[in-house]
Formats: structure tokens, C-alpha cells, sequence
């Protein structure tokens, strides 16, 4: 049961669907909720909680709940959820052993390499896990390292590599866009870097940058240089083409477009990455995120052999394997053109109410999710609790600059694939509704 503290002003109290926004707790980060205050206020719940189907025929047999349109977790297909059900078994036994080795195998098939240099990696943790892979092992303390600063996730990836004693240099936007070409190339050109991190979509801002021109430029200015990608609120929405783009590390997590439950940390380094590791003056300064300990762990369950080095979750494991087979049963183009369908819908039904984007510049806009300004007469707990009594739910702010002034929208993986389930008109119609209720009027 959660640690309760005196009770906080009620202006400030929020429902526990709509626990994103509220500004005025205390809270983990530095800028908003993220997880659950130490009270919440429940009588704001509605008293039914609704995600049906359309067609009868086509219901999903979860419970009936909201529906989660935060830019992760996202709503998951029955399949996926069904495989978390799993018996126990054990994880060096020939069975889960096939299914991992599966399951790393279509990695390579979801980031489109079939270089046998690279290597998939599958680990316990959250997204926040690959940054300290890439900070313990790919960097050794002292080496200077450029951040192209998108919003929150950048900022914290750079913080994450000072922890390891990197020698950071961020290279921000501001708020809605991305550090463009020539000013990367101007900072490349200054200093010898070990690495470059970009984060592809920040979901603190709904900015994507643009990846395959990047890549060319540093492999043109500093070939030397480390390409590594944040592909957290990315992979399996947006394209990324590992080989073909040269790209040297890419982190994610299993919670967002993939589509599986939370707690996977999910990687690809290629074989230049893992030299890099190997030719460390220093071993790696972490223990549990130690590559060296992992990687013959993951070469050997992707050759389906047992091996042990700590203990992974078999259930996970099973999801992950559901939703990538989902993943590669047709071609990853189909995949991306789909997100890109419901986003330029959710885009542009966001112009039609008069709203505009924190990414201003439609290349800057991600597929996956949308940040959404708000009215200046609408505030954030008054329509998130209000589309949460509708059955959505939407995320608050965190960038620190803006954190009040807008929405983000996640629409990713199954709520885009399937149309039946009706997630994106629903969460579109109750955003309009729920700002007339506020009291909007478009201008």
C-alpha cells in the first residue's frame, strides 16, 4: 500500500487516470508527475471505465479499463498480454532458450541489420537501462561526447553520462525543434568526439530528428565518432535502418511501440560499438550494465544455447517474442506508413480545433506521438480529468519550460493497427468535446 502524506490543496487534486499532469505535487522529476503521488484522490474516477470495441464480434478480452494514450505505456494487443501468462519455466531450459533466440533474431529483422558484427541485446530494466549500457561501456571517463538536446529524455542522457565521468557537450534546440545540420557539423569540426547521441523522438516535445542525414554527416566530418540513438519513442514506429544508415547503437524499451509490457531493456550495438567496448583502457563501470558480462549471454541464447549470467523474465520474454512475430509478419513498411497515416489524421484534426504543436515544423513532427499546446483559457487539470471521464487518457507536460502548457498524445503500435478498436476517433472526438466542456471556442 502506498506511504500516505498530509493531503495536498484540493485545487491540486487529481484522479489516479490523470495523475500526469499535477503540478503541484511533489514530485520525481523535476517538472511533473510520473508515477503515483503519496495521495490520490480517487472520487474524480468515473464510475465506469470503458474501452469496447465497435463490432461485438471483435472485443478484446481485457478488462474493460480507459484507454491509454500516453506516449507509453500504450494499449496492448490480447496476444501479447495472453503471453505473460506463461507457465514458469526455467530460464536455461531448451524451451525458453528457442524462444529468446527467436526473439533476438527478429530484433535484427525489426532494426534492419543482418550484419553478424552487430548484436541484439535483451535485458531486465527499464528504457533508462541502455543509457547507462552506452555510458558504462562505450565511453571511458574523460572522453567528450555530443548531445543533440531535444528536451527532457536528451537532457537526462546527458546527465546519465557525466554520471560515468564523460566529457559532455549538449548542443540544444530550442523548445519544439531539433540542432540542425550545419551547427552539428560546426561542433564536430571544433572537437574530436567518441560519440554522438541523438535522441530520435523526444517524448518530452513530440520532436523527431532526422537520423540517415545525420549519420552521413558525421561518417563525413568525425568517422570516427559513435552514432548512438535513443530510440525509445521510436523503434517500431518510425523507420530505422541500422545498417543501411551505419548506425553505431540504438536503446529502446519494450513499453512503447512495440507493444509489449513494461520492463525490457531493449539494444543493438554494431560490431563498431563492440569493438570499442573491447578496447577499453578501463573496464566498464558498471556491473549489472556491464556488456562484457552480457554479451556472450546474448550471443549464446541467439546460437539457442543456455546461458547465465543474472536471471532475465521468461514471461517478458514470451511477450516480446508475441509482439515482435506480430511485428515481422508483414513488411516494417506497412508498419511505419500506418503511423504515419494516424498521425497526419491526429495532426491535422489537432489544426482543425485551432491547436498548435510544440514541434512546430511538420519534418520535426514524430509519427508516434503528437505534444499538443493548449488554450491559454485551458488548463491541464481541467481536461485531463475531463477526457479521463470520457475512458482516455492522456499525458501531461515535462519539459521543464512548458511543462503547464501542453498535452502529449501517444498513438502508437496496437491503437493504430487496429482500426476496429476505434482508439484514435475516440481520443480525437473526446479531445473536442472536452475542450468545449473547458470552455474553448475556436477563434
Amino acid at each position: 500500500m502506498p506511504r500516505r502524506a498530509a493531503p495536498v490543496n484540493p485545487p491540486a487534486r487529481l484522479s489516479l487516470i490523470s495523475r500526469h499532469l499535477a503540478p503541484d505535487y511533489p514530485i520525481n522529476t523535476p517538472y511533473t508527475v510520473e508515477r503515483l503521488p503519496d495521495t490520490i484522490d480517487t472520487s474524480l474516477l468515473p464510475k465506469t471505465q470503458t474501452r469496447k470495441l465497435s463490432n461485438s464480434a471483435n472485443m478484446s478480452s481485457q478488462p474493460e479499463h480507459p484507454t491509454l494514450l500516453i506516449p507509453g505505456p500504450i494499449e496492448f494487443d490480447d496476444a501479447v498480454l495472453n503471453s505473460m501468462s506463461h507457465y514458469s519455466e526455467s530460464h536455461v531450459g531448451p524451451a525458453f532458450v528457442a524462444t529468446f533466440g527467436e526473439t533476438l533474431s527478429m530484433l535484427r529483422t525489426l532494426f534492419q541489420t543482418s550484419d553478424p558484427a552487430a548484436q541484439p541485446f535483451v535485458l531486465s530494466g527499464s528504457g533508462t537501462l541502455g543509457w547507462d549500457l552506452v555510458a558504462a561501456n562505450l565511453v571511458e571517463p574523460g572522453e567528450k561526447v555530443l548531445v543533440l538536446g531535444t528536451g527532457y529524455f536528451s537532457d537526462n542522457f546527458a546527465e546519465c553520462l557525466r554520471v560515468y565521468g564523460a566529457d559532455v557537450t549538449e548542443l540544444r534546440a530550442p523548445v519544439g525543434s531539433r540542432p540542425q545540420l550545419p551547427e552539428i557539423e560546426q561542433a564536430l569540426s571544433a572537437n574530436k568526439y567518441k560519440m554522438i547521441t541523438v535522441t530520435h523522438v523526444d517524448t518530452s516535445t513530440g520532436v523527431l530528428s532526422e537520423l540517415e542525414k545525420l549519420s552521413a554527416l558525421v561518417h563525413k566530418v568525425s568517422p570516427e565518432t559513435l552514432i548512438i540513438v535513443d530510440g525509445v519513442c521510436s523503434v517500431a514506429c518510425e523507420e530505422i535502418a541500422f545498417d543501411a544508415w551505419k548506425l553505431d547503437g540504438v536503446v529502446t524499451a519494450s513499453q512503447k511501440a512495440i507493444g509489449c509490457p513494461a520492463g525490457l531493456s531493449i539494444s543493438m550495438f554494431s560490431g563498431r560499438a563492440i569493438k570499442a567496448l573491447q578496447s577499453r583502457k578501463v573496464p566498464p563501470t558498471s556491473y549489472f550494465a556491464s556488456m562484457n558480462n552480457w554479451l556472450p549471454i546474448m550471443k549464446n541464447y541467439e546460437n539457442k544455447k543456455p546461458s547465465y549470467f543474472a536471471t532475465p523474465s521468461p514471461q517478458l520474454v514470451h511477450a516480446l517474442h508475441t509482439a515482435l512475430t506480430q511485428i515481422t509478419s508483414q513488411p516494417l513498411a506497412v508498419r511505419f506508413a500506418k503511423h504515419r497515416e494516424a498521425s497526419d489524421r491526429i495532426k491535422q484534426a489537432v489544426a482543425d480545433l485551432g491547436l498548435k504543436q510544440v514541434a512546430a515544423n511538420p519534418d520535426d513532427q514524430a509519427h508516434g506521438m503528437t505534444a499538443i499546446y493548449l488554450p491559454e483559457t485551458v488548463k491541464q487539470a481541467d481536461i485531463l480529468p475531463n477526457l479521463a471521464k470520457k475512458g482516455v487518457v492522456f499525458a501531461g507536460g515535462i519539459h521543464k519550460e512548458i511543462a503547464t502548457k501542453y498535452i502529449r498524445f501517444g498513438h502508437m503500435g496496437v491503437s493504430v493497427l487496429d482500426p476496429k478498436r476505434g482508439d484514435v476517433d475516440r481520443a480525437v472526438k473526446a479531445l473536442q468535446d472536452g475542450l468545449t466542456e473547458c470552455g474553448y471556442q475556436k477563434v
